[in-house]
């Protein structure tokens, strides 16, 4: 046998495993049995899992289940798990069994290794580390611990930069008329800071969409142990783990109200899912409308000109693309994918058990990543720096022959559409061939007809 590898048992028998691996047997098998190459799962939730196992510890004192200097130890080895110092034992595919059974073990036998060298006995990763857990609670409850904790510190403070970035450029184009589109096609008028008032207020709104989910999502599934009974449980065990991670995240946690609809089910994390996928719609909107008014800079419309970040072709000498605005709207494409699988997962809940929780936890963690990071680069590299090019929208606006709805009531629909008709054919303003069709005097004319009176 190799000096690199050592020998560790399990109920299944003896196992090789790396000598200086914090994990064990039951972590090995999964490593030897899961050689599908996917992504493993998100610091977030291993974070998350760190979080729960200290919390178990202490509760489990608490009610005289385990031993205090045991579940001190456990903690400290726990929330050294939940601070990322060891991460490279955390080693497993997301494509595993659907309980995250797996994971949860490689948890347990990293910090039972970890705790056991500061305790006069050893630890066990499951008699000790596991008491009064099952796999079947813990990985339905560190998906929502791990989604909270990432809404609150990174998603929600991402969309609220983003708001903020809008609206105060919004604020500096108050005075600024341009043409409005409806289909792709000339409509009346509006100021830019109109326009962009319209993105802010979708970010807006997709946060409280968001933050509108938190109530269940604070519910947690621990303390139903097996299939929600809650056997080899202590009845008190759950709440006082929810204090546990009230202290560790200043987050309201709670125990859910039916345990068994908590594991069987991940129906809120579709519904956060969700409120995900609409907000990475409202981003899609936002970026390809920046993209679009962006587009040109001569054969375009060329109504504003975001921020030159690097070259846009290895042909084409000058050519500058809305690179930024691309990589947002890929982030968005890929939430809705995820938000699509999550939605499958979720579907097989069956009997007592959701089995696809692993693909559930990646997919959600990503998608909170994704738009928490494309927000962020978003708001600061193109909302933050583009100028807007008020020569070539008021060249717009003065030639828009939509202009002539403004006379809808003085003079007809009709008589207003062949004026549009006319003026478009003829690529003349709307006020000259009015003036020729109508009685309209000149001061008629330049009141109905001025822009910033139909904002």
């Amino acid at each position: 046998m190799s000096d690199d590898i050592r020998i560790d048992k399990d109920s299944m028998g003896e196992v090789e495993v790396p000598r200086h691996a914090l994990y064990a047997a039951q972590t090995q098998r999964a490593l030897d049995n899961f050689t599908i190459d996917g992504p493993s799962f998100p610091r977030a939730f291993i974070r998350a899992l760190g979080y729960i196992k200290a919390a178990a510890a202490g509760a489990n004192s608490e009610l005289g289940k385990l031993d205090p200097k045991a579940a001190a130890a456990i903690k400290i080895a726990a929330l050294e798990v939940a601070e990322g110092k060891h991460d490279d034992h955390f080693p497993l595919v997301v494509f595993q069994t659907g309980s995250g059974t797996s994971t949860n073990m490689n948890a347990n036998e990293v910090i039972a290794t970890l705790a056991s060298r500061m305790n006069d006995e050893p630890l066990h990763p499951n008699d000790h580390v596991n008491m009064s857990q099952s796999s079947n609670d813990v990985i339905p409850t560190a998906i929502h611990v791990s989604a909270m904790i990432e809404c609150t510190e990174m998603l929600l403070p991402a969309l609220a930069h983003l708001e903020e970035k809008l609206r105060l450029r919004a604020g500096e184009y108050v005075e600024v008329v341009k043409t409005g589109r409806t289909h792709l096609m000339d409509a009346m008028p509006l100021t830019v800071a109109q326009e962009i008032g319209g993105w802010a207020e979708q970010i807006k709104l997709s946060s409280e969409r968001v933050e509108a989910v938190f109530p269940r999502l604070s519910k947690l599934a621990i303390g139903g142990t097996a299939v929600g009974t809650g056997i080899n449980s202590h009845p008190d065990f759950a709440h006082n783990v929810c204090q546990w991670l009230r202290d560790f995240t200043d987050i309201e946690f709670q125990e859910a109200d039916d345990h068994f609809a908590a594991q069987a089910t991940m129906d809120t994390a579709v519904e956060l899912s969700g409120a995900l996928k609409a907000t990475a719609t409202a981003l899609m909107k936002i970026a390809n409308d920046l993209r679009l008014m962006n587009s040109g800079p001569i054969a375009g419309l060329g109504e504003i000109s975001l921020p030159s970040l690097q070259p846009g072709s290895s042909i084409m000498p000058g050519k500058v693309n809305p690179v930024i605005c691309e990589a947002m709207m890929m982030v968005a494409a890929q939430v809705m994918g995820n938000d699509v699988t999550i939605g499958v997962a979720n579907s097989h809940g069956n009997f007592e058990l959701n089995v696809m929780l692993p693909v559930i936890a990646h997919n959600l963690l990503e998608s909170i990543t994704l738009l928490a990071t494309g927000s962020m680069t978003l708001a600061d590299k193109a909302v933050a720096g583009f100028s807007v090019n008020r020569e070539r929208i008021a060249g717009l606006v003065g030639k828009n022959p939509i202009l002539v709805t403004a006379l809808n009531q003085r003079i007809g629909y009709d008589k207003a559409a062949e004026i549009a008709k006319k003026a478009y054919a003829e690529d003349r303003p709307v006020k000259d061939v009015a003036k020729e069709l109508t009685d309209l005097t000149d001061e008629e004319l330049d009141e109905l007809l001025d822009p910033k009176r139909m904002i």
